[in-house]
């Protein structure tokens, strides 16, 4: 299942900074993943401060 960002999200960018594959882009309140091109890694949770992304 592909990885979801929540509200908790800082727009810090340490998640798309992370992310292997590319497919975490800043939107308007937070960061978004986009569920068909993740590979369900789990890099951007690895990397986020406040354990913004979780998996669906």
């Amino acid at each position: 299942m592909a990885y979801k960002i929540s509200d908790s999200c800082i727009k810090c960018g340490a998640c798309a900074a992370g992310c292997p594959v590319s497919c975490i882009s800043e939107g308007e309140t937070k960061f978004e993943i986009n569920p068909e091109q993740c590979i369900e890694c789990g890099a951007c949770a690895a990397t986020c401060p406040v354990g913004a992304p979780t998996q669906e």
